[in-house]
């Protein structure tokens, strides 16, 4: 089932955060959200969240269809990873916390791991709590803003080796914001270009970077090239 933000508005007072946003995302579908800093990405994750209400539009999802994983982790350092899960499930009111907890450990792949403190687990595992308590609903989409923006390499390649996994293997639909356009160019099957709170761009990498390629640069250098012409 097809995701849809239409006509999504919103302003703080004077300023336009957002301007007529419309797009969709499809079940087992990566979307990366990329653009500069202030163009309005994580203001668009909270509406899509419903933790913000637009000014005007909608989205074609309830709150409770949606998961939530912002930037900054909700997780407690001093409770295990168990126990994060169960405090969340049941903040959820999910029917049967104890066998959700069960599934998402074994999904998460940190069974294994359960009972360690979630201070002492690595920033690529605590990140997976992180998503897992985002999951704890079986959410049909999920939202990460910037989910690896604090991780090495290797914590990188296996933290979007687990999101793809989400996509490709259980159909989630995956919105992400990511500063790290290469990023978006391997895992996003689309990209989404805002710049100052305006769509200027979406389909799939290749269509940013096809003729730019010709030149031989890279996609992040087609991208800035791609923001300049448009004024940005």
């Amino acid at each position: 089932m097809t995701t849809e933000a239409r006509g999504v508005t919103k302003r703080f007072g004077d300023r336009v955060a957002l301007r007529d946003v419309s797009f969709s995302v499809g079940e087992g579908e990566l979307l990366a959200v990329i653009g500069p800093n202030g163009a309005g990405k994580t203001t668009l994750l909270s509406i899509l969240a419903g933790i913000l209400r637009p000014d005007e539009g909608e989205v074609s999802r309830p709150p409770e269809e949606i998961g939530w994983v912002p930037q900054q982790p909700a997780v407690y350092s001093k409770l295990t990873v168990r126990e994060n899960l169960r405090l969340f499930a049941r903040l959820e009111k999910v029917a049967d916390p104890d066998a959700v907890v069960a599934r998402m450990l074994e999904q998460t792949g940190l069974a294994d791991r359960a009972d360690d403190e979630l201070g002492t687990l690595s920033g690529g595992n605590r990140q997976r709590v992180n998503i897992a308590v985002g999951l704890l609903a079986d959410p049909p989409v999920l939202l990460l803003d910037e989910p690896s923006s604090s991780l090495d390499p290797r914590q990188r390649e296996r933290l979007w080796e687990f999101v793809d996994g989400l996509a490709r293997e259980h159909g989630t639909s995956v919105v992400f914001t990511t500063h790290n356009v290469a990023e978006a160019e391997r895992w996003a099957d689309r990209v989404l270009v805002l710049a100052d709170g305006e769509v200027l761009f979406t389909g799939a990498p290749q269509a940013l970077h096809r003729d730019a390629k010709r030149t031989g640069v890279d996609f992040e250098t087609a991208f800035v090239r791609f923001l300049r012409a448009q004024g940005h």
